[in-house]
């Protein structure tokens, strides 16, 4: 299914020169914790179409995976990403990947990395917490909080010179889109909200370089401390990466959909008794 849609693909791919056109492909969500069994499933995807990017969890594991897949010319999508540190985490190890197929002498003209920050989700996470903790913070906050620590990474990958570019995810509202326009990224858009988004009246001009309103960064670091480790470039360590609660949160959900596909699967392969015969 994945190599009927990439060729769908391959004329967009072929126009932009790889920045647009890209199939992602997931590792299995199960290998998280293993980079090697990531990075020889990453390997077999890149082989299946030119334009296929594979994506990588952004756990402990999956960094290093990062790391040595890029290194083998495999173009990857960071992914289980929601804080400013795991970001710039992928992006380095991106970086390091890329340095060593330039000192092999290996191209990199094709690659096309992307580091995504699932900003809706780190949302929910934070809507979550002011269910279970009690948390009572101006409820106009909680929107920015997403698109905080996206504009955060941004204007770093920017100053940095990162190759990769980032890709914002989990859109929720339109902030999620309004205030990314005119940054050099990619957002992936359901096409509901695409349609949304074209039939609104919101005023489509460039805000990625807008800053969010000091006042309500405050008000998110005051009362989530997991905020302040998405926001901050230093706010959680690697070895910290998979124990994050929306990374907990996502990988579950991964991992039963994953089992889920696994039966639905098994449940096509067998015929069914109840059915007859035509």
């Amino acid at each position: 299914m994945s190599v009927r849609g990439a060729k769908l693909l391959e004329p967009a791919f072929a126009i932009h020169h790889g920045r647009q056109g890209r199939l992602s492909i997931q590792t299995n969500p199960t290998s998280f914790r293993s980079a090697d069994l990531m990075v020889s499933q990453a390997v077999r995807f890149d082989s299946l179409a030119p334009n296929v990017i594979v994506k990588f969890p952004a756990t402990a594991a999956g960094i290093g995976g990062i790391e040595e897949a890029t290194a083998r010319g495999v173009s990857i999508n960071a992914t289980v990403s929601f804080s400013v540190a795991q970001a710039l985490a992928a992006a380095e190890a991106v970086e390091r990947g890329l340095q060593r197929r330039q000192e092999e002498g290996l191209p990199i003209d094709r690659m096309g990395p992307v580091i995504t920050i699932m900003i809706g989700r780190l949302e929910d996470w934070l809507r979550v917490l002011s269910e279970r903790d009690g948390i009572v913070a101006h409820p106009s906050a909680l929107p920015w909080s997403g698109i905080a620590v996206f504009k955060r990474a941004y204007r770093i990958f920017q100053e940095r010179g990162y190759r990769a570019r980032l890709l914002a995810a989990a859109i929720r509202h339109q902030l999620h889109w309004s205030e990314l326009i005119g940054g050099d990224i990619v957002i992936t858009l359901p096409s509901v909200w695409q349609k949304r988004f074209n039939a609104s009246d919101v005023e489509v001009r460039p805000r990625m370089a807008d800053v969010v309103e000091p006042a309500t960064v405050d008000e998110l670091l005051r009362h989530f401390p997991d905020f302040e480790r998405a926001y901050e470039p230093d706010g959680l360590g690697v070895a910290e990466f998979d124990a994050f609660g929306p990374s907990i949160r996502t990988l579950r959900a991964f991992i039963a959909s994953y089992h889920e596909l696994l039966h639905l699967v098994g449940d096509a392969l067998l015929p069914n008794p109840d059915l007859k015969a035509t």
